[in-house]
């Protein structure tokens, strides 16, 4: 008897599922094409990432080999075209080519690019905040002390491994504007920091013990 009833409860078991499945039916279909779309949409989003990415290293490696003062306009257009593609990798070296070449003389127009690079590409935390240590190290030639700050702020509200960094360069731009206290003050800074860079501290110590040692 038992036996039986278990029979009749797996029967009405599976009819059960399959009146399920035929009252939704076109629901299920509807799910499992969506399903199928979505899977082949990634990996064809994937594969565009790819391309794209080879091609934009295409296009920064020739600059770089074609690059000479007769096409020097040209080479420059496609380089802020690079960094306006907002490419983690090939976005940041076009900058630094610009920068290290001194292509933009312009101060704003750099500043507005570092922008571009740090606030709209995405990147790891650590390249951003290289980025924006090396943002710091271009305005701290011309930058207002609340200024070049700013643009370090969020390093220096950090505990980046570029932390110790941004301290030395503040110490060294108070430095250079005899304000020795201020100096000192970023450059002991960089000692109260744990695990703090060991070629970093020792300049700083030898920067304290140099400079400002009575």
């Amino acid at each position: 008897m038992d036996q039986e009833t278990e029979i009749v409860n797996q029967n009405t078991r599976i009819e059960k599922i399959r009146t399920f499945f035929l009252s939704n039916k076109k629901s299920l279909i509807s799910v499992l094409i969506i399903i199928i779309l979505s899977v082949f949409g990634y990996f064809f989003y994937l594969d565009y990432q790819k391309k794209q990415k080879t091609t934009l290293g295409n296009k920064y490696n020739n600059v770089l080999i074609k690059f000479n003062e007769s096409n020097k306009s040209e080479m420059i257009s496609e380089l802020k075209e690079i960094i306006m593609e907002k490419d983690g990798t090939y976005s940041p070296l076009a900058l630094y080519y610009l920068i290290d070449n001194s292509l933009i003389q312009s101060k704003e127009e750099i500043n507005g690019l570092f922008d571009v690079v740090i606030e709209k590409t995405k990147l790891e935390k650590e390249i951003k905040n290289l980025i924006i240590y090396k943002k710091g190290i271009y305005n701290s030639q011309f930058k207002k002390e609340n200024e070049l700050i700013k643009i370090l702020n969020p390093v220096l509200n950090s505990e980046s491994i570029w932390k110790p960094h941004a301290l030395y360069l503040l110490a060294e731009y108070f430095y250079s504007k005899g304000e020795k206290q201020k100096s000192r003050e970023f450059f002991q800074n960089i000692l109260d920091i744990e695990n703090a860079d060991q070629n970093i501290l020792i300049k700083a110590q030898k920067r304290i013990q140099r400079d400002f040692s009575e």
